[in-house]
Parts: structure tokens; sequence; C-alpha cells
């Protein structure tokens, strides 16, 4: 008996022509309702389309979404700083301050930013007399301070997760490498070892930027008239439900713009990684 007739036959794969799976066809239906969805919006805006409108409103959405735009960027600003000295605390062989930063941290992913926000904005208004007596209560007493504060607080508690995990995630060698050539261990960090965690922590810090974008529609609900409360002024004025197709399309072009920021800066950071794999 030859060796080829040992070869069993159904070892032989299919021609790739063959190969349509139920997956390819759900994904083809979902590209087609996608399209289909575009061209019905596209036509709609075009058929609803009011000069009277855009010129009432117009202006009024750029200032909302420049409003958003502020609250947001001074938000991770601000928790940017906040979560430096977290991080460093929940690395900490000190167990009180690794509890502490671990507490704060569990307690502003673990609870909804909605709730935090009525908690501030509404929870601190009963103790004005207090905040009076210790020069607060002008600040608290604003809506957007109020928002910045409690966004401030709920990033950093993310980012600090963001920035501890990415720095677990460079190879304890690195530091005994800085330490076999007599550096600090601030000079470690600084040189060494945070730089490396940017790069690692540098997609999940866009992907937080993006959600703190889509989470400060709930400024709107606090009387911040950011991009979502001017729409809902303009809806409850002119009930055109449009106004929240527009405010839809801005908040993804933020995204979009954003998303694409972090990928072309990902690729410029990581090039010599990709030439070095090539090589």
């Amino acid at each position: 008996m030859s060796i080829e007739g040992l070869a069993p036959t159904s070892a032989q794969p299919p021609p790739a022509e063959a190969k349509w799976t139920g997956a390819r066809i759900a994904g083809y239906g979902l590209m087609v309702f996608w399209c289909a969805a575009a061209i019905g919006l596209v036509w709609y805006l075009i058929d609803a389309f009011s000069p009277r409108f855009y010129d009432r409103y117009a202006l009024k959405f750029l200032h909302g979404f420049w409003i958003t735009i502020k609250i947001v960027g001074i938000s991770l600003i601000v928790g940017a700083i906040l979560s430096v000295p977290v991080t460093f605390a929940r690395l900490s062989k000190n167990r009180i301050l690794s509890r502490l930063a671990f507490g704060y941290s569990y307690l502003f992913r673990g609870t909804p930013l909605l709730a935090q926000t009525y908690l501030v904005y509404y929870g601190l208004g009963t103790f004005n007399t207090e905040l009076q007596d210790l020069g607060l209560w002008w600040f608290f007493r604003d809506a957007t301070n109020c928002i910045i504060f409690i966004f401030s607080l709920n990033t950093a508690a993310y980012q600090a997760e963001i920035l501890r995990g990415s720095i677990e995630n460079v190879p304890a060698a690195q530091m005994e490498a800085g330490r076999a050539l007599g550096l600090s261990k601030f000079a470690i960090y600084y040189k060494i070892i945070i730089p490396q965690a940017l790069i690692t922590a540098l997609r999940p810090y866009g992907n937080e930027v993006i959600l703190m974008i889509k989470g400060s529609a709930i400024a709107s609900l606090v009387t911040v008239f950011d991009l979502m409360g001017e729409t809902r002024r303009a809806f409850s004025r002119s009930f055109d439900f449009q106004t929240y197709i527009w405010a839809a399309l801005l908040y993804l072009s933020a995204v979009e713009v954003l998303r694409n920021l972090v990928s072309r800066l990902e690729a410029r950071l990581t090039r010599h990684l990709i030439r070095t794999d090539e090589q």
C-alpha cells in the first residue's frame, strides 16, 4: 500500500470560495444595515433643514460643545495630577496608605457617576452654612465647579488604576537594572519605569478620555448648559428631533478625532518596537 493511500481524504481544506460562515453573512448584513441607516439619516437632515433653526441654535450648540470640552479637559488634567499620589499609595508597602488608596479607587469606580454628581451637587448644598464658614461655598454653589470637582475625583480613580497596572506591567528587571547603575528610586521611576508604563497606558488613557466625553452629558442634569444641556433646551423650545441628532454627531466627531490622535501617537511612540519586530 502506498503512503498516499494512507492519507485521509478529509484533511484537504475546503476551497476559499466555500467558506461562507454565519458570521460573515451576519457581518455583511450588518454593514448593509448601517449603510442604509446612514443614508436615511442624511436624507432626514436634508429634508428637515431649516435656516431659521440653524440661525437660532447653531452658535448655542457650538458654545455648549466648547463647555463640554472645557469641563472634560480640566477634569482630566486635575484627575491626572491626583492620580499620581493615589497610584504610588496603591503601590506602597505601607498597608494603611495602600488600603486608603484602594478604598478611594473602589468607591469612585464602583458607584455610578450620576449618583456621585447628585451627592456633590445636592448633598453639599445642605451644608451651605458650614461651607460658608470654611470659605468654600463660593466654589460649590456653582454647578460647573461641582461637575469639575466630581469628574476630577472620578477620573483620578480610573487613571490611578490604569497607571498602577501599567507600572506593574513593566518587567522587574528594569528596576534591578536601574539599581545596578546606581540610580535613585526616583530616577528609576522617572527615567525608566514611567516612560515605559505610559506607552502601555496610552490606549487605556484614550478610552478613559472617550468615556469622560460621553459621560459629561450628566452635567446637563444639574443645570450646566454643556452640549447636552443646550440640546435639551433647544428641543424644549423647538420640539425638533434633529437637535439630538446634531448633538450625537458632535459627540461622535469628538470621539473620532480623539481616537485617531491616540492611534497616531501610539504608532509614533512604538515605532522602534515595530522596526525591531521587522528585523
